[in-house]
């Protein structure tokens, strides 16, 4: 048996081509699929409480020189 891919014959590399296209379209399906609607983020937003900035912090000032 041959494990250098170099010297892998045409199947092989028909095997890894074919097997690297099956990941990636489970990896675009779950990827679909694990989006939420519209309706399911609403649904959540109805119940949830309300968050308000707070005020900007204020800064005395820079006594420090600013090294770019």
């Amino acid at each position: 048996m041959d494990y250098t891919l170099h010297r892998a014959g045409s199947t092989t590399h028909l095997k890894i081509v074919l097997v690297s296209l099956v990941a990636a379209t489970v990896v675009v399906a779950v990827g679909i699929n694990a989006r939420t609607s519209s309706t399911d983020t609403a649904a959540t937003a109805v119940g949830s409480a309300v968050v308000k900035a707070g005020q900007p912090p204020a800064f005395a000032g820079n006594e420090g020189a600013t090294v770019r």
